[in-house]
């Protein structure tokens, strides 16, 4: 246990050092605070290091890198709240050893367990960058898109025998769509959300239309319906992994709920909609 514990802190102490030299931050404070958790961290590694003195505490390069990486594309927000996720169990692991810590550092390891708890919640709050607070609106506009668009070119492949006319449908639907969502966040957020509502509709607006591309694009790289839809819907199960992933990190989510949920819906409309195409082709009796 104290070898794992001082090689967790020591690592989690190089990372947030790390994080405070990547100087693209608008936050001045982030850096500051970042350099005090990454203290805190050493500190925290010290006391466990006494512990297994005969063992030499490796550093995983891979994981900081992949950290750093993290940061990078997901931004600092994500990243922290990455590294925090774990922070429970460790808390719960120094309860539970806490029996066999010698009576003179029960008090040092006491205030350990406070620093985790502490900043498990402080700076959790502390590092949201801007874009943080319009995540539902993002999210909104990525999970409505995978929904309607996917099942707007199954739609398709009852009706249309062109790939090229099935995505054109599926961007011009999204189009007329991005904007009705724009308009309806905008409303949404002038109703007591503490942002700025054309900011929302933005964010709303843009990640709809983005993730219709997204999925109309296989559209245009082969002839085949079939083909076309399984890609599509390829990329949709991914774009519905990501933003259920990260919401999961961001928000404290559950992942596997969030991902079944919107996949399922997703895939139920699919099928309904293409049902929907294959009944209006066998009415109408026509093909494009």
């Amino acid at each position: 246990m104290a070898y794992e514990g001082a090689k967790d802190e020591y690592i989690d102490s190089v990372i947030y050092r790390k994080f405070s030299q990547m100087r693209f931050s608008s936050n001045p404070d982030f850096n500051r605070s970042l350099i005090g958790l990454s203290e805190m961290e050493r500190g925290h590694y010290e006391f466990w290091r006494k512990y297994c003195p005969g063992r030499k505490i490796g550093l995983s390069l891979i994981r900081v890198y992949f950290m750093v990486l993290m940061r990078l594309i997901f931004g600092l927000t994500f990243a922290v709240r990455y590294l925090e996720r774990n922070e429970s169990k460790v808390i719960k692991r120094y309860k539970e050893v806490a029996h066999l810590v010698p009576e003179l550092d029960k008090r040092t390891l006491e205030q350990i367990i406070r620093d985790e708890e502490e900043h498990e919640r402080k700076f959790s709050e502390q590092f949201e960058e801007r874009h943080i607070k319009y995540i539902s609106f993002i999210v909104l506009g990525l999970a409505d898109a995978l929904v309607e668009i996917a099942g707007i070119h199954a739609g398709s492949l009852g009706i249309y025998n062109s790939t090229e006319l099935a995505g054109l449908a599926g961007i011009i639907a999204g189009a007329a769509a991005s904007v009705a969502m724009a308009s309806a966040a905008y409303a949404q957020a002038k109703a007591g959300f503490k942002g700025s509502a054309a900011l929302s509709a933005v964010y709303t607006g843009i990640s709809y239309f983005v993730t219709a591309v997204i999925l109309a694009t296989p559209y245009f790289l082969t002839r085949v319906m079939v083909e076309a839809l399984f890609a599509s819907l390829v990329c949709a199960v991914l774009l519905v992994a990501f933003i259920s992933f990260y919401g999961s990190v961001i928000s404290g989510s559950v992942f596997t709920k969030d991902f079944a949920e919107i996949t399922g819906i997703m895939f139920g409309a699919t099928l309904a909609l293409y049902l929907v195409g294959l009944i209006i082709r066998h009415l109408i009796g026509i093909t494009i």
